[in-house]
């Protein structure tokens, strides 16, 4: 026995030898990215599907803003935190119905705006997600996402794809490039009916329209009047979620609705 093992112990060795779901060198080759991508949509699927989240209200903001920060970001934390929880009490989130949870507050699982937005849906004990992802300087999660909904990804695309594929709502916080590309990215698939009809409301107008000028893109007829229309601005936690609700926000849980009357 000895004589055969000694034998063979190259080939036992070899690779090729490994078994394909064990051999992550092969996992990670360039052969596989396919197979990657798959895995990381089924893997925030499954865990989606567990919790009976149908649909969600994507969040984002910028991870620099803090809770006692200079300026503006004690104000804009707060109010991320409060619309977090307004929309996990009223939404669904907070009240499964045959066990499907509508309107889960979903952000980039970062710090900051996003931090802040989750910390308000984990105050009233309501599920909440991030879908974080994997950078140079790594990011980590913040505390107050529901641990088996705390994703993260390597991909960007199927990141950008679970934020989009559940979305009742957008809800932008004031950010900079990666809260920029996010809102672009979303805001395009519903100017090209890519995503069903979502109502999107960026928070503090006085901040987006000094950083874009929609209305230039619309004189330059680079927009239409009905692409202008689809954002919307708000003030204030409450503001935001009546603006989601009269633009169309779906809501299904019966409570809820007898509370919006």
């Amino acid at each position: 026995m000895n004589d055969v093992t000694h034998a063979n112990a190259a080939q036992m060795a070899s690779r090729s030898y490994r078994l394909a779901a064990l051999d992550q060198d092969f996992l990670l080759g360039d052969s596989m990215r396919g197979v990657r991508f798959q895995l990381e949509y089924a893997k925030a699927e499954e865990s989606l599907r567990t919790w009976g989240v149908r649909s969600t209200i994507v969040t984002f903001g910028s991870a620099r803003v803090r809770e006692n920060g200079p300026g503006l970001h004690p104000f804009w934390y707060g109010e991320a935190r409060t619309f977090g929880a307004i929309a996990s009490q009223r939404g669904g989130a907070l009240h499964p119905k045959d066990g499907i949870r509508d309107n889960v507050i979903a952000t980039g699982g970062g710090p900051g705006l996003m931090e802040a937005a989750n910390r308000g849906a984990h105050d009233v004990g309501a599920p909440t997600i991030g879908f974080n992802i994997t950078l140079p300087h790594e990011q980590e999660p913040n505390p107050y996402t529901t641990p088996d909904l705390t994703f993260r990804f390597h991909y960007f695309a199927m990141r950008k794809m679970h934020l989009a594929m559940r979305a009742n709502a957008l809800v932008v916080f004031p950010g900079g490039f990666g809260t920029l590309d996010e809102l672009f990215e979303l805001l395009t698939l519903r100017q090209t009916g890519k995503v069903p009809s979502l109502p999107i409301v960026l928070f503090d107008k006085k901040y987006w329209r000094s950083i874009i000028k929609f209305d230039a893109l619309l004189e330059h007829g680079m927009v239409s009047e009905s692409d202008r229309k689809l954002v919307s601005f708000a003030d204030s936690a409450e503001e935001t979620w009546s603006t989601l609700v009269e633009n169309g926000l779906v809501v299904h849980h019966a409570e809820t609705d007898r509370l919006l009357r």
